[in-house]
């Protein structure tokens, strides 16, 4: 099974409850077709760079799927027919990389500044 990250953005109109139901709708369509989706993540409602189908802003999600080609093809076909979706995206990745918002927590969890994780990183280099 190959590894994907989709990126979804719902209407603003629909709650965040709904979108979590949508997410979960997708959820169980790559499940029925064999396989998993790693991770759910909901980035909220942000505001769009420019207007799509009269909408400024989106819920924005992100699925980490591990599955057969065939239920990717399944899930952007019932995507293309759901009017909630604005857009949405399938890429094919080699592994999984970690959240920027996950990373940026755990470094301010650790106290680090972001200048100081750059210096971190450039003496490892060294």
């Amino acid at each position: 099974m190959a590894l994907y990250e989709h990126l979804l953005i719902a209407r603003q109109d629909i709650s965040a409850q709904q979108v979590d139901a949508l997410a979960t709708h997708l959820k169980t369509i790559v499940e029925g077709e064999g396989g998993k989706v790693e991770k759910q993540e909901y980035w909220g409602l942000r505001g769009l760079a420019y207007r799509i189908k009269k909408n400024r802003k989106g819920h924005y999600v992100l699925l980490n799927i591990n599955a057969p080609s065939n239920a990717v093809v399944e899930l952007e076909r019932q995507l293309k027919i759901n009017e909630d979706v604005l857009r949405y995206m399938t890429v094919k990745v080699d592994q999984f990389e970690q959240s920027s918002n996950k990373a940026k927590r755990e470094r301010e969890d650790r106290g680090d500044k972001p200048e100081e994780a750059n210096a971190e990183a450039k003496e490892t280099e060294q």
